[in-house]
């Protein structure tokens, strides 16, 4: 039993250490690199419940959310999950994310997942040089991301997945595909046998993958030689782009109170404290903190603010965040919940970020 508790401990170690020596080489960057890189959807969280935390529940995020944040959480998925959700993005801008997503526990310690965030930014009014007001129609551009996801409990304290992404981007007649690479690790432990679980820890490195270009009709146009009056055709060459990639480290403790005595007996209610450190590739280093209560598994309450190294902030989130959740049981014995999600984060300028999801645990 201690060699292989031993086996286990070596194989996190080594896995976060890997993430270390990736960290190393693609996220050496600096603010100075920021708007230099592409596929910036992949830096948009479209779940719910965790964009109420402001991200900073990383270390102990649980079940299908966990796709974006750091994927060793969906091994916590005890049967089936499913999760939709919807965001109003930026209000005011007419831009709307979609997202719904799968898990399914494999076998007695691993669990599948499989994610698909769309973004639609409505219909643009098609223009050109020789008709700049427009009046030749309209396109809708359209970003998609397909994740899927094998995570896997290494032991009471140790679980590990990684991912792998899909990424499709079209405006018009022009588009560009690629992929990208998650990897994560959280670490449970506590600090007396009476909490033994309350002490969490993650780190996960996202959006790893080869660099990414535009390719279409739309980058072609046809041209005449003045001196031979030849029609050709002229196709230019889209510069690649790199990929946002971020290392995340955090630490989460919850605060139990009442109905502990037992591990199968639930808290009354419960109170934790998360946060997690942000290590941008293409912009500054953020800091996430994040607050939630919860009264047994029926409601919580959740707040967040994520701070900006350097103070001033370079984006147009300003920082807070809040959010809450109701699940209601539907059958005892088989543990199925529904539960709805809400939450808010405050922009500058536009009316802020609004997301609603809706989740069933079969």
């Amino acid at each position: 039993m201690k060699t292989s508790i031993n086996m286990k401990i070596t194989i996190a170690i080594c896995m976060t250490g890997l993430l270390g020596l990736s960290s190393t080489s693609s996220l050496a960057g600096n603010p100075d690199r920021a708007g230099s890189a592409g596929a910036s959807e992949l830096l948009i969280n479209p779940w719910a419940r965790s964009s109420g935390w402001a991200g900073s529940n990383m270390s102990s995020i649980r079940g299908l959310e966990a796709l974006y944040l750091n994927v060793a959480g969906t091994a916590f998925t005890n049967r089936t999950e499913l999760l939709f959700s919807r965001t109003d993005w930026l209000k005011g801008t007419d831009i709307g994310i979609s997202a719904f997503g799968l898990s399914q526990k494999v076998g007695e310690v691993g669990v599948m997942s499989i994610g698909v965030m769309s973004m639609s930014f409505g219909e643009i009014m098609r223009t050109t040089t020789d008709q700049p007001e427009g009046g030749i129609g309209f396109f809708e551009p359209a970003f998609m991301n397909l994740t899927i996801s094998y995570a896997k409990e290494f032991s009471r304290s140790i679980y590990g997945g990684l991912a792998v992404k899909v990424i499709s981007e079209n405006v018009s007649d022009v588009g560009a595909q690629g992929f990208a690479f998650d990897a994560g690790i959280q670490y449970v432990t506590g600090l007396s046998k009476e909490a033994k679980d309350n002490l969490k820890f993650g780190i996960s490195l996202k959006n790893v993958g080869p660099t990414m270009s535009y390719a279409g009709d739309g980058l072609s146009f046809k041209d005449v030689i003045a001196s031979t009056g030849v029609d050709m055709t002229v196709e230019q060459r889209s510069a690649t782009f790199e990929l946002p990639s971020s290392l995340n480290i955090g630490a989460s403790y919850d605060f139990e109170f009442g109905g502990i005595d037992s591990t199968d007996t639930p808290p009354v209610s419960r109170v934790t404290a998360a946060a997690n450190f942000i290590s941008n590739s293409f912009s500054r280093d953020q800091y996430a903190l994040g607050l939630e209560y919860a009264y047994k598994s029926y409601l919580m309450i959740r707040a967040g603010y994520l701070y900006e190294q350097g103070g001033n902030s370079t984006t147009f989130l300003t920082g807070p965040t809040a959010g809450v959740t109701f699940e209601l049981p539907l059958n005892k014995e088989k543990g199925t919940t529904f539960g709805i999600d809400y939450a808010y984060r405050d922009t500058n300028p536009f009316q802020g970020i609004h997301s609603m999801g809706v989740r069933f645990n079969l």
